[in-house]
């Protein structure tokens, strides 16, 4: 499979979504939905990133993985066989 097979192209840092393509994905996953709710679906994909940040290192938790992560935490355990995750957490909102 290709990139441009699934509406995401990764070029440099940011991946950008086409929203048509997400649309015909969210459409074929969820083939009963109404338009509505696909369109209200890629609505809340597409408006993620400005909600949401991801964390990218071990730093931005605070704290690093042990041994004793991989025994007792699943996503330890992919992780360390080789999955790959993308963890996302909201941003917060900074008032003035």
């Amino acid at each position: 499979m290709h990139v441009a097979d699934t509406g995401v192209s990764t070029q440099g840092a940011n991946a950008m979504i086409d929203r048509q393509k997400l649309e015909t994905v969210l459409g074929r996953r969820f083939p009963g939905a109404r338009h509505d709710q696909i369109a209200a679906a890629a609505n809340a994909i597409m408006g993620l990133e400005d909600e949401w940040e991801e964390v990218s290192t071990y730093d931005d938790f605070g704290y690093k993985m042990s041994g004793h992560c991989v025994d007792s935490c699943s996503l330890a355990r992919e992780a360390q066989a080789g999955t790959e995750f993308r963890v996302l957490r909201r941003r917060t909102c900074l008032t003035a």
